[in-house]
């Protein structure tokens, strides 16, 4: 149980940086590579951004749940 948990934690870390990166800054970031530059410049906000923050936010949540589960196994075992 542990190792399955350290190894979501592992992969939603990784996806969770991954995505905040690809998200729109300032600059365009690294979502203007593939695109997402040129229509969000039509557009205040793309269907790509939402979708973006959504899986952010779902990684986020995942990566809680594994920090908390962790802790939580830890001080009970």
């Amino acid at each position: 149980m542990i190792l399955t948990l350290q190894i979501v934690l592992v992969i939603s870390a990784i996806l969770m940086t991954v995505f905040v990166l690809l998200h729109k800054g300032k600059g365009g970031g690294l979502s203007s590579l593939f695109g997402g530059g040129v229509q969000s410049n039509l557009s205040g906000s793309t269907v790509v951004e939402k979708n973006l923050d959504r899986y952010t936010i779902v990684m986020v949540i995942i990566w809680l749940a594994c920090i908390i589960g962790l802790n939580l196994i830890q001080a009970y075992a």
